[in-house]
């Protein structure tokens, strides 16, 4: 029994002393496997890293890239629209040039056509029937004083003078009464006048005592037969829209000058 469990422990050894080279080679190259498989896979991840990163990064390059790529297009375009803006305000400024060299043959031009307007005007105020004498030749002045301001544009003043000319020839559209004095036999008395366009201006007393017409050719005032005063006094009640309009047998100036 000593000697089986000795020849027992003398082959362990033996085979102790056999496999431990064997065993501890084989620990060496699984562990530098091991680190190398290690290395490997912490180079991949860092290589991987990297590629990420590049990859990220080329993606953020082709984003600026297409960006810049839009603003150039756009600046391209914008460019091209201030050329020709710039080519179509250098023409506006080619004609405004022109006109402005117009305007100011215009203006030397207006200024002497305004004031011979305004002396006919005040010519046919005075040569005109009497009526309304005072509004109207106040107007005329009033049209002299805007003439000499300087804060009046030549447009404003032109503007007024025609307005005036309009006034005037609706007067030869219209009938109308008023009241106001005249002078009758040399003295002022206060009537109410009839105007018929401007064919013929009829007055009459305030108390219907005497009626006339304003006579063009001897440029005074002329009694009229007292068979006219009821026709004048309808007509006065006409043009104040107190009575529907009507025929009106009235003597016309020409035929009172014929007879």
């Amino acid at each position: 029994m000593k000697k089986t469990s000795l020849f027992k422990k003398a082959v362990i050894a033996a085979l102790s002393v056999v496999l431990l080279p064997i065993t501890v080679a084989q620990a060496d190259v699984i562990t530098e496997s091991i680190a190398i498989d290690g290395k490997t896979n912490q180079a991949a991840t860092q290589s991987q890293k990297k590629i990420d990163k590049v990859s990220e990064r080329t993606k953020v390059l082709l984003d600026e890239y297409r960006t810049v790529s839009h603003q150039i297009e756009s600046l391209l375009v914008y460019n091209q629209h201030l050329r020709d803006l710039i080519k179509s305000q250098e023409q506006e400024m080619v004609s405004i040039k022109k006109q402005l060299k117009e305007i100011e043959v215009t203006q030397r031009e207006i200024v002497p056509l305004m004031l011979r307007m305004l002396d006919n005007l005040e010519k046919f105020v005075a040569l005109d029937l009497p009526f309304l004498t005072a509004e109207r030749t106040q107007r005329v002045a009033e049209l002299k004083k805007i003439m000499i301001r300087a804060d009046v544009t030549n447009a404003e003043k032109y503007r007024r003078i025609l307005e005036a000319y309009q006034i005037e020839n609706e007067y030869g559209n219209t009938i109308e009464a008023y009241r106001t004095h005249i002078n009758l036999n040399g003295k002022d008395s206060a009537v109410e006048c009839l105007r018929l366009g401007r064919l013929s201006l009829y007055y009459q007393r305030l108390d219907g005592s005497e009626t006339g017409y304003w006579n063009k050719e001897s440029s005074q005032w002329q009694l009229l037969d007292s068979r006219y005063s009821s026709a004048i006094l309808k007509g006065l009640r006409i043009a104040r829209k107190e009575a529907a309009p009507d025929l009106l047998t009235l003597p016309l100036p020409a035929a009172e000058a014929g007879q």
